[in-house]
């Protein structure tokens, strides 16, 4: 594999499952040292020594994205070790207030953007500065298709990942004269253990419903998905900023 990352220095949130973790492998292997980010130590202190026994460089700090305080302290600790930062993956986000929009309860729908549209705002605000300090940089943000089309029950959601949407297009044109690129992904079903959680008591039959929902007659693998978000983090999508990429099997073509 290609050292495209060679000296860069990459931080990830929500690194250590999914989408995230598969991400960092990638980055990881053409040379990137990175900056792991979760809640859980234990699954961060084991990917990093999985990294590092496959010739990697990997540094794990424990953090909760929906705290400003803690965004910035992961940011200064990214600096601190590695000297710099080049580009970002947030990549934190669930569904948790489920329901018609009659029904969700106002903490519940509070909480739900903080997971999932504030900590990109808390990430892009602490984070900009050090990759201009940097001389440039990337910053990928994980949407979703609920991002660009509504969701029944999901409401909550779909809101939040709209605003990831807006707040990304406002943070490329900001930054674009100083070199830091910030672009999100719409991402369709991925098979992730999140994913799989919520398949509910029927989840054979919850698979086969979700791959029917898109065109190409399945869902991504999260190294799908890892491959697009390097992409845009490497010089290679230079030219690329403040854009929302599909990568969703069809979905929303539909």
């Amino acid at each position: 594999m290609s050292a495209r990352f060679a000296e860069k220095v990459i931080l990830i949130t929500g690194a250590t499952s999914g989408m995230g973790r598969a991400a960092a492998e990638r980055v990881a292997a053409e040379g990137a040292k990175v900056v792991l980010a979760a809640r859980g130590k234990e699954a961060g202190d084991a990917l990093v020594a999985r990294l590092r026994a496959a010739g990697g460089e990997a540094t794990f700090v424990p953090a909760d994205v929906t705290v400003e305080a803690e965004v910035a302290e992961l940011v200064r600790q990214a600096v601190s070790r590695y000297g710099r930062l080049d580009g970002v993956f947030n990549n934190v986000g669930a569904a948790t207030a489920v329901g018609a929009v009659t029904g969700v309860d106002g903490d519940a729908w509070n909480a739900e953007l903080a997971l999932n549209l504030s900590s990109v705002f808390y990430g892009l605000k602490h984070q900009i500065p050090a990759l201009r300090a940097s001389g440039g940089g990337a910053i990928v943000n994980n949407a979703s298709v609920a991002a660009v089309t509504g969701q029944a029950t999901m409401a909550a959601y779909s809101a939040a990942k709209h605003g990831v949407v807006g707040l990304t297009r406002s943070a490329a044109l900001e930054t674009a004269a100083a070199g830091v690129r910030v672009n999100a992904l719409i991402t369709g079903g991925v098979d992730t253990p999140l994913l799989r959680a919520n398949m509910g008591p029927t989840p054979e039959e919850s698979l086969r419903a979700a791959e029917a929902m898109h065109p190409v007659g399945r869902i991504a693998q999260p190294e799908e998905v890892a491959a697009l978000a390097a992409f845009l983090l490497s010089d290679e999508a230079k030219f690329i900023t403040g854009a929302a990429l599909a990568i969703d099997g069809g979905m929303t073509a539909a």
